[in-house]
C-alpha cells in the first residue's frame, strides 16, 4: 500500500542485525512505496550498512543503553542486559522521531523476536507485530513450548515434543531448560516464548521441507508461521546488484582443486574456539595434507603455530574474510567446519555440503545435533573440542569413508528440497509473498 510505514527493530548483537537487514532490503526492494524505518544501535549500524541501501530504508541510530561514562565488564551478557532494560523507552522515542520524519504513522512493527516487548508496543499503537526468529525451527519450538510448560527433565531426550525425539536435554540452549534460569538472557527467552503467540506473524530463515513435523507443530502454535528461506538461495547471486567481493582470491584458488576435496573453516564473527584449539586445527590440516580455506579474523592469526602459514602456502589459504556462500557452492568444496550457527548450517544445507560442527554457545549444540542425528549430513567434533587426532579423524570420516559418502548423499537431497522451496512454485517463495503482504497492509 502506498502509505504503509514499517518500523524495523533490530537486536544489535551477534549476527541478528545482519539477518534482519537482509530481509528488510529484500522487502524494501519489492515494496518501493513502503517506507522502512530501520532502528538499531549506531555501533551495529556502522558494522552493517553499505551505501547501496534501497532509498525507502531510513536508518536510525538508537542508544545502546550503556550509561555515559560507564565501563562494561568482560561479561558479554552485561551489554545485552543494559540494552534490554533501556530498549522499550529508547525505541518508543525513536519511533516518534521516525513518524515525524516520514510524515506517516507506523503501520507495522517488524522486529527481531528477541525484542519481545514489541508485542505490547504494537498493541498500544494498534498495528501488526511481525517477529523474525533468526535461528532454527527446533530452538523456536523449545523456546515457546518450554515457556508455557516445562518438560520433564528426568528424561534425557525431548521426546515429549513431536519432532524432537533425537534431541537430548544437553543439546538445548543453556538457560532454557537447564543452566542459570535467572540470567537476563534466560528471562528474555522466557518472556519471548510467552509473547510470540500474540504476534500477527512469526517468520524465519528456513524451509518447510527441512522439518515437516516441526512446521506443522509451529503452525499450531502461532497465528501465522512462515518459513522464507534459505535466504542464501532466495536472494541468490543472480540478483546481486554489486560485483562479488573476493579480496583474497579464494574463488580463483578453489577453481584449481578437485571435486569435493576442500575443507572450509569458519566460526563466524562473534565467537572463535580458544587459541589452543586453533593450534590443533592448524596441526591437523598440515599433517592431513587436505586443501583448505580458513576464514580467521586477523586478531586470531597470532595464535597459529610458527611456520604454519609458510609451510602450507601450496596446500591452502588463511584469510580474514571469504565469500562463504560462493565457496560452499563450488563443486570442489568437500566439508564445512563450523560453530554450527543457524545461518552457517542453512548455507551448508543450501549448498549440499556436509559439516563438522564445534558448538560454542546458544543454539549451536542443538543445530549440530540436528546436522548429525536428524538430517545425518555431518558430525559434531568428538567430546566437543578440537584435538589434532580428533580433527584428522573427522576429516577422514567425512571426506574419505563410506560414512561421509552417506552424509554427502543426504546433504545433496536437502539441497534439492531447498532449491524447490525457493523456486517460483515453492513454499518459501509463496511464504515470502505472504510476508510482503503482511508488512504492506495498512
Amino acid at each position: 500500500m502506498a502509505n504503509s510505514h514499517v518500523a524495523v527493530l533490530a537486536f544489535p548483537f551477534g549476527s541478528h542485525g545482519q539477518a534482519i537487514l537482509a530481509v528488510t532490503r529484500r522487502l524494501a526492494t519489492a515494496a518501493p512505496s513502503t517506507v522502512f524505518s530501520f532502528l538499531n544501535t549506531s555501533q551495529s549500524n556502522f558494522s552493517l550498512l553499505s551505501s547501496d541501501l534501497p532509498p525507502n530504508i531510513r536508518v536510525h541510530d538508537v542508544s545502546d543503553g550503556v550509561p555515559e561514562g560507564y565501563v562494561l565488564s568482560r561479561n558479554p551478557q552485561e551489554a545485552v542486559e543494559l540494552f534490554l532494560e533501556a530498549a522499550p523507552e529508547i525505541f518508543r522515542r525513536e519511533l516518534a522521531v521516525a513518524e515525524t520524519e516520514v510524515g506517516r504513522k507506523v503501520t507495522c512493527m517488524l522486529t527481531d523476536a528477541f525484542i519481545w516487548f514489541a508485542g505490547d508496543m504494537a498493541a498500544e499503537m494498534k498495528v501488526s507485530w511481525v517477529a523474525f526468529w533468526t535461528s532454527g525451527t527446533r530452538s523456536l519450538l523449545i523456546s515457546t513450548q518450554i515457556s508455557s510448560e516445562k518438560p520433564s527433565l528426568s528424561k534425557e531426550t525431548l521426546g515429549c515434543i513431536s519432532g524432537m525425539e533425537k534431541i537430548r536435554v544437553k543439546d538445548t540452549p543453556e538457560g532454557v531448560v537447564f543452566g542459570n534460569l535467572d540470567s537476563v538472557f534466560s528471562k528474555m527467552l522466557h518472556q519471548m516464548g510467552l509473547a510470540l503467540p500474540r504476534a500477527t506473524t512469526v517468520y524465519m530463515n528456513s524451509f518447510e521441507e527441512l522439518d515437516p513435523t516441526l512446521t506443522d507443530n509451529l503452525r499450531l502454535k502461532f497465528k501465522r508461521y512462515l518459513s522464507i528461506g534459505p535466504l542464501a538461495l532466495l536472494f541468490s547471486t543472480s540478483q546481486r546488484e554489486t560485483p562479488l567481493h573476493d579480496p583474497h582470491g579464494c574463488l580463483a584458488w578453489i577453481k584449481k582443486r578437485s571435486t569435493a576435496s576442500v575443507v572450509y573453516i569458519a566460526f563466524g564473527r562473534v565467537m572463535t574456539p580458544p587459541p589452543g584449539e586453533l593450534v590443533v586445527i592448524a596441526q591437523g590440516l598440515e599433517s592431513s595434507k587436505v586443501p583448505f580455506v580458513w576464514s580467521l579474523q586477523e586478531k586470531n592469526m597470532v595464535h597459529l603455530p610458527k611456520g604454519f602459514l609458510d609451510g602450507t602456502r601450496e596446500q591452502g589459504m588463511v584469510v580474514p574474510w571469504a565469500p562463504q556462500v560462493e565457496l560452499l557452492n563450488h563443486e570442489a568444496m568437500g566439508v564445512f567446519v563450523s560453530h554450527g550457527g543457524w545461518n552457517s548450517v542453512l548455507e551448508s544445507v543450501s549448498a549440499g555440503v556436509p559439516m563438522i560442527c564445534r558448538p560454542i554457545f546458544g543454539d549451536h549444540a542443538l543445530n549440530a545435533r540436528s546436522v548429525e542425528a536428524v538430517w545425518e549430513i555431518g558430525m559434531t567434533i568428538s567430546s566437543g573440542v578440537f584435538t589434532k587426532d580428533g580433527f584428522e579423524e573427522s576429516l577422514d570420516r567425512v571426506l574419505v569413508q563410506d560414512d561421509g559418502k552417506k552424509m554427502k548423499f543426504n546433504a545433496k537431497k536437502l539441497k534439492e528440497l531447498a532449491q524447490e522451496a525457493v523456486s517460483t512454485e515453492g513454499s518459501s517463495f509463496e511464504n515470502f509473498k505472504g510476508l510482503l503482504d503482511e508488512v504492506m497492509k495498512v
